[in-house]
């Protein structure tokens, strides 16, 4: 499948909030999440959402096993996740620097909670229920975040720590 065209902040699509899932283990859900998965690995990304590749459908995926983009990160599990749910586990929330595909070039502090639990459905249907800490929930919060026509600036609480990453980051 081809790697698709990643919208950027400021497309009409990013802000809108997708719609459910209805049809489970179909040739078309399986087309959209191999797209999803070659545009995801193209770019080395460690999750992406249907909306950012322009389908308006509650699916992410994420994956980060020996990621560029994150060297340093613990792994987080290979997962399609389908009308996906969450309910924060803590009041602590950590802040941590994210980026994006749809904020290229871009990173910002962004505060997340620190533990969640998530479910949701695979795309044969079958449930999905989580608990995830560190990395792996913000990750999961970021890409549920798209699914609800949010981008991660508009989490921030400073804007001084949003920029360009070569300016953030020059020693990489």
């Amino acid at each position: 499948m081809p790697v698709k065209n990643v919208l950027k902040m400021g497309h009409p699509i990013l802000q809108q909030v997708a719609e459910p899932v209805t049809d489970f283990n179909t040739a078309i859900l399986d087309s959209i999440l191999l797209d999803m998965y070659d545009t995801m690995a193209a770019l080395d990304g460690a999750g992406l959402a249907a909306p950012q590749i322009g389908i308006q459908q509650r699916i992410a995926i994420f994956c980060v096993e020996d990621n560029p983009r994150y060297p340093d990160i613990e792994a987080v599990p290979d997962t399609v996740l389908i009308n996906p749910e969450i309910t924060l586990l803590s009041d602590e929330f950590e802040l941590d620097w994210e980026g994006c595909l749809s904020v290229p070039g871009l990173r910002g502090r962004v505060p997340r909670c620190k533990k969640i639990k998530y479910c949701g459905y695979d795309q044969h249907g079958n449930l999905i229920e989580r608990i995830a800490t560190g990395f792996h929930a913000r990750v999961v919060l970021h890409e549920v975040d798209h699914l609800d026509g949010i981008l991660y600036p508009q989490r921030m609480d400073d804007m001084s720590e949003f920029g360009f990453e070569q300016e953030l980051f020059p020693e990489k």
